[in-house]
């Protein structure tokens, strides 16, 4: 019986638990066939820059958090960050991704100076992920030539993200789904996403994060398990949602895949780095199986990428910066898809045009 979308939170629900094989082929299966009609074969790059690994938050279950004394802090210069971005280029990626801590080293005018400095030597589009910053300085960031914003919500859960995202202070309370919407209005892509299994998360808040993807009406949504960290709260903490505990496996991470792309077809999804460290050999693939359409490959100089570690492991480490084309195109040809031409922005099918 085909599945009829949209789905119904006991719906979602529902799904969120089933372990029998057969019905979950039949989820992979409409997951797929969604994403192909919506989206269609092309797996679209997405060179990663991971610029900086300061961060001002003390997120609970983050490895570059403020507190980890251990972590080696790094800040990348401009000339280095533009020289990844030209090897995007030339690797034929459509998008650079900039991602960093909550920096304030990055300052608004360093980052609007580093955005015109790329869109000067390349075409290529322009995704920042520099965390909760001010409507000004997002502002400028588009006029300079940003393209998209990724900002995870994390969970829709108000009581579990202050568990998780302690407050900077008692007057700067965090208020994602405010930014969101402000990054929406400034005229961005947006995207976000969810950790599928963080300590405290309930199926009932799972399923809400499916709801907000779509209510949200994102243009990215990031999806991957929650990868414990030995340096954070999280890591050497036991506790969580009793009977009700999503657990971080990587079967779940598939379900609510195939569930996004179905209650949000037209969005663009990652195969994310996190899930391919929890399966090194299939895990991209079979995110791309379930729904996805988006692969990161990873441009971090090897000098700074150990560094840049919010969870232990990262499958990406034993990348290099000289990743083929070619190898890329072998493997893409052998799962059945191709590289993704261009921008590689969110298809509206109400308009017919990419954004």
């Amino acid at each position: 019986m085909p599945i009829v979308t949209p789905l119904d939170r006991g719906t979602i629900l529902t799904w969120l638990r089933e372990k029998d094989p057969s019905r979950l082929q039949s989820l992979w299966q409409a997951a797929d066939e969604t994403r192909r009609s919506h989206v269609g074969d092309e797996v679209h790059l997405r060179g990663l820059v991971e610029i900086s690994n300061y961060c001002r938050r003390q997120c609970a279950y983050c490895g570059i958090r403020a507190g980890n004394r251990g972590v080696v802090r790094y800040r990348m210069t401009q000339r280095e960050i533009v020289d990844c971005a030209r090897h995007a280029k030339s690797l034929g990626f459509g998008t650079v991704v900039l991602q960093a801590g909550e920096d304030m080293g990055l300052t608004g005018a360093w980052v609007s100076e580093l955005l015109r400095a790329i869109k000067s030597e390349t075409a290529l589009a322009i995704t920042l992920s520099l965390g909760e910053r001010t409507s000004e300085e997002l502002a400028a960031w588009k006029q300079a030539g940003a393209d998209r914003y990724l900002l995870r919500f994390e969970t829709s859960d108000p009581e579990l993200f202050r568990k998780i995202h302690p407050s900077l202070s008692s007057t700067a309370v965090s208020d994602r789904m405010a930014q969101l919407r402000v990054l929406r209005t400034l005229g961005y892509e947006v995207g976000s996403g969810v950790m599928v299994g963080i300590p405290g998360q309930t199926w009932d808040s799972l399923a809400q994060d499916i709801l907000t993807f779509q209510s949200l009406d994102l243009d990215m949504i990031g999806v991957g398990p929650y990868i414990p960290h030995p340096d954070t709260p999280l890591g050497v903490s036991s506790e969580d949602a009793g009977q009700e505990q999503v657990p971080s496996s990587e079967q779940v991470v598939y379900r609510v895949l195939a569930l996004t792309r179905l209650m949000c077809p037209e969005a663009n999804i990652p195969s994310t780095t996190a899930l391919a460290a929890v399966n090194k050999k299939q895990g991209r693939q079979l995110g791309l199986m379930r729904g996805a359409n988006v692969i990161m490959p990873n441009l971090t100089p090897d000098a700074y990428r150990i560094s840049y570690a919010i969870y232990p492991d990262k499958a990406c480490l034993n990348e290099t910066m000289q990743v083929g084309p070619s190898a890329i195109l072998q493997q893409l040809a052998s799962w059945g898809r191709k590289v993704g031409q261009g921008h590689g922005g969110r298809r509206r099918k109400a308009q017919g045009v990419r954004e």
